[in-house]
Protein backbone atom coordinates (compact mmCIF):
# COMPACT_ATOMS: atom_id res chain seq x y z
CA UNK A 1 0.00 0.00 0.00
CA UNK A 2 1.54 3.31 -1.14
CA UNK A 3 2.12 5.91 1.82
CA UNK A 4 0.23 9.35 1.45
CA UNK A 5 2.79 10.84 4.13
CA UNK A 6 5.05 13.22 1.02
CA UNK A 7 7.20 13.69 3.88
CA UNK A 8 8.13 10.41 4.66
CA UNK A 9 11.86 11.14 2.56
CA UNK A 10 12.49 14.81 4.09
CA UNK A 11 13.82 15.00 7.57
CA UNK A 12 12.00 17.22 10.28
CA UNK A 13 14.44 20.61 10.24
CA UNK A 14 14.29 20.31 5.86
CA UNK A 15 10.99 20.83 6.02
CA UNK A 16 10.68 23.44 9.05
CA UNK A 17 13.81 24.91 6.92
CA UNK A 18 12.44 25.36 3.88
CA UNK A 19 8.43 26.65 5.24
CA UNK A 20 10.49 29.25 6.62
CA UNK A 21 12.65 29.92 3.71
CA UNK A 22 9.19 30.10 1.66
CA UNK A 23 7.60 32.22 3.85
CA UNK A 24 10.02 34.68 4.17
CA UNK A 25 10.82 35.23 0.97
CA UNK A 26 7.00 35.69 0.76
CA UNK A 27 7.01 38.21 3.18
CA UNK A 28 9.82 40.18 2.06
CA UNK A 29 8.80 40.24 -1.26
CA UNK A 30 5.28 41.49 -0.59
CA UNK A 31 6.26 44.05 2.08
CA UNK A 32 8.53 45.41 -0.86
CA UNK A 33 5.92 45.61 -3.44
CA UNK A 34 4.70 47.83 -1.55
CA UNK A 35 4.11 51.32 -3.04
CA UNK A 36 6.53 53.14 -0.10
CA UNK A 37 8.80 50.60 -1.52
CA UNK A 38 9.08 51.39 -5.45
CA UNK A 39 11.67 51.94 -6.85
CA UNK A 40 10.32 53.91 -9.68
CA UNK A 41 7.23 53.69 -11.67
CA UNK A 42 8.85 50.60 -13.66
CA UNK A 43 10.30 48.46 -11.00
CA UNK A 44 9.99 47.16 -7.24
CA UNK A 45 11.99 45.84 -5.01
CA UNK A 46 10.10 42.63 -4.50
CA UNK A 47 11.24 42.01 -8.35
CA UNK A 48 14.58 40.99 -6.99
CA UNK A 49 13.53 38.83 -4.06
CA UNK A 50 10.40 37.08 -5.35
CA UNK A 51 11.61 34.89 -8.07
CA UNK A 52 14.05 33.38 -5.52
CA UNK A 53 11.00 31.25 -4.55
CA UNK A 54 10.66 29.32 -7.66
CA UNK A 55 15.08 28.03 -7.03
CA UNK A 56 13.15 27.03 -3.67
CA UNK A 57 10.13 24.97 -5.04
CA UNK A 58 12.21 23.67 -7.85
CA UNK A 59 15.29 22.25 -5.91
CA UNK A 60 12.54 20.39 -3.53
CA UNK A 61 10.64 19.45 -6.61
CA UNK A 62 14.45 17.75 -7.58
CA UNK A 63 14.92 16.45 -4.70
CA UNK A 64 11.78 15.50 -2.93
CA UNK A 65 9.06 15.06 -5.67
CA UNK A 66 5.93 17.21 -6.66
CA UNK A 67 3.44 15.99 -3.89
CA UNK A 68 5.98 16.93 -1.37
CA UNK A 69 7.08 20.25 -3.26
CA UNK A 70 3.09 21.18 -3.61
CA UNK A 71 2.53 20.67 0.41
CA UNK A 72 5.37 23.17 1.31
CA UNK A 73 4.15 25.52 -1.41
CA UNK A 74 0.52 25.16 0.42
CA UNK A 75 1.72 25.67 4.21
CA UNK A 76 4.35 28.36 3.35
CA UNK A 77 1.58 30.06 1.59
CA UNK A 78 -0.63 30.08 4.65
CA UNK A 79 2.04 31.38 6.88
CA UNK A 80 2.96 33.93 4.41
CA UNK A 81 -0.47 35.10 4.13
CA UNK A 82 -1.28 35.75 7.12
CA UNK A 83 2.27 37.40 8.40
CA UNK A 84 2.04 39.54 5.22
CA UNK A 85 -1.51 40.80 6.34
CA UNK A 86 -0.53 42.16 9.56
CA UNK A 87 3.11 42.98 7.90
CA UNK A 88 1.83 44.40 4.59
CA UNK A 89 -1.68 45.91 3.11
CA UNK A 90 -4.07 43.30 2.67
CA UNK A 91 -5.05 43.70 -0.93
CA UNK A 92 -1.36 42.94 -1.48
CA UNK A 93 -1.06 39.87 0.86
CA UNK A 94 -4.51 38.33 -0.82
CA UNK A 95 -3.35 39.00 -4.03
CA UNK A 96 -0.29 37.56 -3.18
CA UNK A 97 -1.45 34.51 -1.86
CA UNK A 98 -3.27 33.84 -4.50
CA UNK A 99 -0.70 34.90 -7.59
CA UNK A 100 1.63 32.56 -5.34
CA UNK A 101 -0.40 29.43 -5.40
CA UNK A 102 -1.84 29.54 -8.76
CA UNK A 103 2.19 30.26 -10.12
CA UNK A 104 3.93 28.17 -7.59
CA UNK A 105 1.64 25.15 -8.76
CA UNK A 106 1.95 25.78 -12.45
CA UNK A 107 6.23 25.85 -11.60
CA UNK A 108 5.88 22.70 -9.88
CA UNK A 109 3.51 21.24 -12.68
CA UNK A 110 5.86 22.21 -15.42
CA UNK A 111 8.89 21.50 -13.55
CA UNK A 112 8.12 17.67 -12.78
CA UNK A 113 6.92 17.29 -16.92
CA UNK A 114 10.32 18.48 -17.97
CA UNK A 115 12.24 16.74 -15.04
CA UNK A 116 14.03 14.42 -17.68
CA UNK A 117 15.51 17.08 -19.92
CA UNK A 118 18.69 19.42 -19.64
CA UNK A 119 19.26 20.66 -16.31
CA UNK A 120 18.69 23.40 -16.80
CA UNK A 121 15.47 23.02 -19.12
CA UNK A 122 12.60 22.61 -16.05
CA UNK A 123 14.25 25.35 -13.82
CA UNK A 124 14.07 28.03 -16.32
CA UNK A 125 11.44 27.47 -18.46
CA UNK A 126 9.03 26.41 -15.31
CA UNK A 127 10.53 29.50 -13.55
CA UNK A 128 9.82 31.82 -16.65
CA UNK A 129 6.43 30.67 -17.07
CA UNK A 130 5.54 30.53 -13.13
CA UNK A 131 6.91 34.41 -13.22
CA UNK A 132 4.62 35.44 -15.81
CA UNK A 133 1.59 34.32 -14.21
CA UNK A 134 2.46 35.51 -11.06
CA UNK A 135 3.11 38.47 -12.36
CA UNK A 136 0.19 39.65 -14.05
CA UNK A 137 -1.82 38.11 -11.83
CA UNK A 138 -0.15 39.86 -8.27
CA UNK A 139 -0.32 43.48 -9.97
CA UNK A 140 -4.00 43.22 -11.37
CA UNK A 141 -5.44 42.17 -8.19
CA UNK A 142 -3.07 44.04 -6.15
CA UNK A 143 -3.33 47.25 -7.37
CA UNK A 144 -5.97 47.76 -10.63
CA UNK A 145 -8.52 50.21 -9.75
CA UNK A 146 -5.84 52.44 -7.75
CA UNK A 147 -3.45 54.76 -8.18
CA UNK A 148 -0.03 52.78 -8.98
CA UNK A 149 0.77 52.75 -12.31
CA UNK A 150 0.41 48.49 -11.81
CA UNK A 151 0.67 47.93 -15.64
CA UNK A 152 4.11 49.93 -15.65
CA UNK A 153 5.17 48.01 -12.77
CA UNK A 154 4.35 44.65 -13.75
CA UNK A 155 6.31 45.12 -17.26
CA UNK A 156 9.48 46.51 -15.64
CA UNK A 157 9.08 43.60 -12.94
CA UNK A 158 8.76 40.95 -15.19
CA UNK A 159 12.05 42.07 -17.50
CA UNK A 160 13.69 41.65 -13.82
CA UNK A 161 12.35 38.91 -12.76
CA UNK A 162 13.49 37.01 -16.46
CA UNK A 163 16.95 38.32 -15.49
CA UNK A 164 16.49 36.70 -11.79
CA UNK A 165 15.32 33.32 -13.26
CA UNK A 166 18.88 33.62 -15.63
CA UNK A 167 20.81 33.80 -13.03
CA UNK A 168 19.28 31.60 -10.42
CA UNK A 169 20.34 28.45 -12.98
CA UNK A 170 23.94 28.89 -11.51
CA UNK A 171 22.88 28.36 -7.88
CA UNK A 172 19.97 25.59 -8.75
CA UNK A 173 23.08 24.09 -10.92
CA UNK A 174 25.08 24.30 -7.06
CA UNK A 175 22.65 23.36 -4.74
CA UNK A 176 20.50 20.23 -7.15
CA UNK A 177 23.77 18.58 -6.13
CA UNK A 178 24.41 19.02 -2.83
CA UNK A 179 20.09 18.87 -1.82
CA UNK A 180 18.32 18.91 -5.03
CA UNK A 181 19.02 15.28 -6.47
CA UNK A 182 17.61 12.42 -4.85
CA UNK A 183 19.55 10.33 -2.57
CA UNK A 184 18.77 7.54 -4.81
CA UNK A 185 19.05 9.46 -8.35
CA UNK A 186 21.69 8.80 -10.96
CA UNK A 187 21.35 11.81 -12.35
Amino acid sequence: MKSNNYFEKIAPYQVLLAILVMGAIVVSSNILVQPQYHINEWLTWGALTYPVSFLVTDLLNRRFGPQAARKIVVIGFIAAVIVSYLLADARIALASGFAFLFAQFGDIFIFDKMRALSWWKAPFIAGVIASVIDTYLFFGLAFAGTPVPWVSLAFGDMLVKLFVSICMLAPFRALMWNIGKPKNCSI
